[in-house]
């Protein structure tokens, strides 16, 4: 093992994260309690909040399970502290992955690579650290905005409202599936199959009103396991 690692996976940096990843956690239960009280003031029955949050919990399998072979690769070279305080924070692996390693190539080494030591993972874990504070500021700052710049944008007309909203959720989704057309080989690959797989499931869904919940988590299952197949 190299001799940063000792330092990467000191059980002072386990202590150290604890509090974030607890916080996190908090956060998590006390937004789904919140949610679940407040259902009743956008017209959703119990029936219906249960039942968008276990669409919620079916589809982050999918994610998780990207996250988590990131997550194995990080600890190799970051420990596992970082990792797992990282990743509960951010939870975007690939994000966290290209910080980490453009913390390393500032400092003219590559990322777990030969010359990467103490100082160099210092420098990844900078890197992490300031790539996600600007995330925080800005919806910090300006997250309470936003609600009236849309109503200014629609004129407070509800269906445009709704068009806005859904043309936003395309553009977002095109946008991330739109690098992995062009990467080609197996992310062509799942983002086909997964396409393709919840076309189909769309369609059975109409004479099983049941499989909607379950859409986009085996959609991602389908494209996950036709990538694997393909590569081999």
């Amino acid at each position: 093992m190299k001799e940063y690692l000792e330092v990467a996976n000191d059980p002072i940096l386990w202590l150290m994260s604890l509090p974030v990843v607890v916080l996190v956690a908090i956060q998590a239960i006390i937004f789904s309690k919140k949610a679940f009280k407040t259902a009743s003031l956008v017209q959703l029955t119990k029936k219906e909040a249960k039942d968008a949050f276990r669409v919620g919990a079916i589809s982050a399998i999918g994610p998780a399970l990207a996250v988590f072979v990131v997550m194995l690769g990080m600890m190799a070279v970051v420990g596992a502290p970082m990792t797992w305080l990282r990743l509960s924070v951010i939870g975007a692996a690939p994000t966290e992955l290209a910080a980490s390693t453009m913390g390393a190539q500032a400092m003219g080494v590559e990322f777990g690579g030969e010359g990467y030591g103490v100082l160099q993972f210092a420098n990844s874990v900078w890197a992490m650290t300031l790539n996600g504070i600007g995330w925080l500021l800005f919806v910090g700052l300006f997250a309470h905005k936003l609600e009236g710049i849309r109503d200014r944008v629609s004129g407070g007309d509800s269906k445009l409202t709704g068009e806005i909203g859904g043309a936003a959720m395309l553009g977002a989704m095109a946008y991330l599936v739109g690098g992995h057309l062009i990467a080609g080989s197996g992310r062509l690959i799942a983002a086909l199959a997964s396409a393709i797989a919840m076309i189909v499931l769309v369609k059975l869904s109409g004479k099983i009103p049941k499989l909607v919940e379950y859409n986009l988590g085996i959609s991602m299952v389908i494209g996950m396991v036709a990538a694997i197949i393909y590569m081999g």
